[in-house]
């Protein structure tokens, strides 16, 4: 992305020192896209700048390493990009974006001065290999609405005051080593469509205040180690869409609440400890594209309401203790037998994977014979 033309004459000699100080720590080899990062007026022509035409301030630097550019294309290369993220970036107190994103190479930490800039809205550091910790007053921007740190090597908790982050809207933690628990109010992120935390190493139990985020779409807390049951007012949540908990250490049963929200259409809870039987909480409108129960310790019959789904694209109840028949339905016409093996007592087949060869409905090699008899 190339600056838009500046209505002034110039950026102002402080925002172009700045500039210079921060791509002085950044190392980038192959593509050359701070070559243009030369003369006097760094509103026009640097590459990822732009500024705001009416101030001459630096306004965004945006520079991805994955990107349709047409320097990546002409190199026929993704980018890669060393070095650290200097904290004369935060000189630059009217930058509403900061995108260095997808560089794979760059390391050090968060400048922690970075919640000092005022109008920040965009702060995108995702696929680095960034440390430390997350700014403990990162709080203070209350105008972000982005914060995406995503696929680094950041440790430490997730820091109180985050909950204060008025604006926010998507928060991607993701794939780093964060530990400790969930802040208690999170649910204070009331304008927040995007939660996503897997794959770090969170304690704790998932905060029931996260139902109060009306605007929650999806909710990834997956390859964690949250324990506890899950709350049943996760399921009153009204545009909550995909909800993922699996690989974690939850316990309890299944809230009747969750698997009878019609608008949930991914549902993944597989990998925990939990127990109990399924809801008997089915109906015409439940429309799951995925429905992953798998690798828990659920007892019981599979619900027969569950027949009456509008629409079941993929269901594992596989690695279960489940009794009974496999209810018959529309929704079960395409499940391949897989979905319902190394259960305790399961009997009859889905409509597809009729031919079990190795694969047995149950624990014990049982054959398709007996197992019909058994219904």
């Amino acid at each position: 992305m190339l600056a838009v033309t500046s209505a002034v004459n110039s950026c102002t000699p402080s925002d172009r020192a700045a500039l210079l100080a921060f791509r002085a720590t950044l190392n980038e080899p192959y593509l050359g896209i701070f070559d243009s990062w030369k003369g006097t007026d760094c509103c026009r022509n640097w590459y990822g700048v732009s500024c705001d035409p009416t101030t001459g301030r630096v306004a965004d630097i945006s520079l991805r390493g994955e990107s349709e550019d047409p320097i990546f294309v002409k190199a026929g290369r993704s980018g890669y990009m060393t070095g650290s993220l200097s904290p004369s970036i935060c000189k630059l107190d009217r930058l509403t974006t900061l995108v260095v994103a997808d560089w794979k190479g760059i390391s050090g930490e968060i400048p922690a001065c970075i919640s000092s800039i005022p109008n920040l809205r965009i702060l995108d550091l995702i696929g680095n290999q960034i440390t430390g910790q997350i700014p403990i007053d990162i709080g203070k921007l209350s105008r972000l609405t982005v914060l995406n740190v995503a696929d680094n090597q950041i440790s430490g908790t997730i820091p109180p005051s985050i909950v204060n982050l008025a604006s926010l809207m998507h928060l991607d933690l993701s794939n780093n080593r964060l530990s400790g628990d969930i802040p208690t109010d999170v649910g204070k992120l009331k304008m927040m469509s995007r939660a996503l935390l897997s794959r770090n190493q969170l304690t704790g139990s998932i905060p029931t205040s996260f139902a109060n985020i009306y605007r929650l779409a999806d909710l990834d807390l997956s390859m964690n180690r949250i324990s506890g049951s899950v709350p049943a007012q996760l399921g009153t949540m009204p545009v909550l869409s995909t909800l993922k908990l699996d690989a974690n250490q939850i316990s309890g049963e299944i809230p009747g609440t969750l698997l009878g929200n019609s608008g949930l259409s991914i549902l993944n809870l597989s990998r925990n400890f939990i127990d109990g039987s399924i809801p008997d909480v089915f109906g015409p409108k439940s429309y799951f594209t995925s429905l992953d129960l798998s690798f828990n310790s659920l007892k019981g019959s599979i619900p027969k309401s569950i027949s009456s789904a509008r629409y079941i694209g993929h269901m594992d109840l596989s690695h279960n203790h489940l009794c009974g028949p496999i209810p018959a339905g529309s929704a079960f016409d395409h499940l391949e037998a897989s979905s319902f093996t190394n259960n305790d007592c399961l009997c009859g087949t889905p409509r597809k994977g009729e031919n079990l060869g190795h694969t047995s409905l149950l624990a014990s090699p049982l054959t398709l014979q007996r197992l019909m008899h058994r219904c």
